[in-house]
């Protein structure tokens, strides 16, 4: 991005004369004696571009950047070809934001129209909106999509991820709506507790694919049980796992959300992430936020819009669907150019290795005496008991540049993806022993 310039005090002196003020302080001469400082703000001197580097160098180096990282938990360490950065590091497209006077930016358009295509594909679904701000939230939106007036109960299932269900809750707390946790059997959802659940009053029913524990849920099956009770199905999907799984249009969903950060994005200490959201033609009308269309202008060339926005969304708040009406612009352009870089065949392999890499982990530590907690098919992630100390597991790998699995549900989360090489599972192996 290019470096700020401030303004001159000779531009600040012509800006103040334009608007008939002599100085600063006659600017804010409306403003209470009381609320003024009078020394101003206690902050330092400027610095140099130089000095400041430097000084930020200095901080950086207090961070523990792990060589080997072996958690996941909702957030993916998988290789970002160069491009993406060469594309979306541009200062044409650096924005998180379109114009609201948006057909004038025709680049930006076409970005997410082609971020949408290609979500929609990815999950076999007939459009997808512009995104929104993250995974947790395109599950909360999906939820408000599927209410009306007869039916406004959400059931969430308990294999889902924590912060998901505890956002969702939030956001029907706040609309005066039940949600009601369908407990989990054997790591996956009960679908005989699914069946008892339905009701009348039922509106949506979210489930992971794959789960939180990295299980593979039957997801065919409960969406016949959610549709036999005139409910939506809404699924939470894995975009690396959608790549040699079943589709959630195959399977029957109604709408397919998740978190994007796995194509393209960065770590980055948790954010800036990415919400997908895709539905079937008959919920697209209820998609929050934005959705870009493709037309032809006045001469036949093609061009696109924004469409299909309800306008109660900016306008009459109260009355809205959902309080979502921006979409993460530059996230969604990262999306897209990793999935145009990867391709299906590039996409495929990488969740193949995420996949066998995975196993391979499993396989070396169920010898070491972490037995996994589930025995159903799994992805990239799984549970597993931990018989030696956490604390000092932990400490010992970091020691050795090597991030854990996350402790969670009194064992350890284990992740692998294609980063992952069999020369550090080994290693990591290696290491566990030498705790045990």
């Amino acid at each position: 991005m290019a470096h700020y310039l401030p303004s001159t005090d000779v531009q600040r002196a012509e800006m103040l004369g334009a608007i008939g003020r002599g100085s600063i302080d006659e600017l804010y001469a409306a403003v209470p004696q009381l609320l003024l400082q009078e020394s101003g703000p206690n902050i330092p001197a400027g610095l140099s571009e130089l000095e400041v580097t430097r000084k930020m160098s200095r901080l950086a180096e207090k961070n523990t950047v792990f060589r080997a990282s072996f958690r996941g938990a909702g957030a993916y360490r998988h290789y970002r070809p160069a491009i993406v950065d060469a594309v979306t590091s541009k200062e044409t497209f650096v924005t998180a934001y379109t114009p609201y006077q948006a057909e004038l930016s025709q680049g930006i358009l076409q970005s997410i129209f082609e971020y949408q295509t290609m979500i929609a594909e990815l999950m076999g679904l007939d459009s997808s909106n512009a995104s929104v701000y993250d995974g947790a939230t395109a599950t909360a939106e999906a939820a408000a999509m599927c209410r009306d007036r007869k039916r406004g109960v959400t059931l969430i299932s308990e294999t889902a991820h924590p912060e998901v269900i505890e956002t969702v809750k939030t956001y029907c707390w706040a609309a005066n709506n039940e949600v009601r946790v369908i407990p989990a059997k054997d790591g996956l959802t009960d679908l005989d507790e699914l069946r008892k659940n339905m009701s009348e009053d039922v509106s949506g029913v979210y489930l992971m694919q794959p789960n939180y524990f990295g299980l593979i849920e039957d997801c065919e099956a409960a969406a016949e049980i959610i549709h036999e009770g005139g409910a939506k199905c809404i699924m939470g999907v894995n975009p690396i796992a959608a790549a040699i799984l079943r589709s959630p249009g195959e399977c029957g969903a109604d709408i397919a959300v998740g978190e994007g950060q796995p194509l393209g994005m960065p770590l980055s200490f948790g954010g800036p992430y990415l919400g997908f959201m895709a539905a079937t033609g008959a919920m697209t009308r209820k998609l929050p936020g934005r959705i870009v269309g493709q037309t032809t202008d006045d001469t036949g060339r093609r061009a696109f819009v924004l469409t299909l926005q309800a306008r109660e969304q900016h306008i009459r708040r109260e009355k809205a669907g959902s309080n979502i009406c921006s979409n993460q612009a530059l996230c969604a352009m990262t999306a897209a150019v990793y999935l145009a870089a990867m391709g299906p065949r590039g996409l495929k392999e990488v969740a193949a290795q995420c996949f066998s890499k995975a196993h391979y982990l499993a396989r070396e530590l169920e010898a070491c005496g972490f037995k996994r907690r589930h025995d159903a098919e799994f992805f990239h992630e799984f549970l597993t008991e931990c018989p030696v100390d956490t604390a000092k597991l932990e400490e010992h790998l970091a020691r050795h540049g090597i991030l854990a699995g996350a402790f969670t549900h009194g064992g350890i989360l284990w992740c692998a993806t294609e980063m992952n090489t069999k020369e550090e599972i080994d290693r990591l192996i290696t290491l566990i022993k030498e705790v045990a």
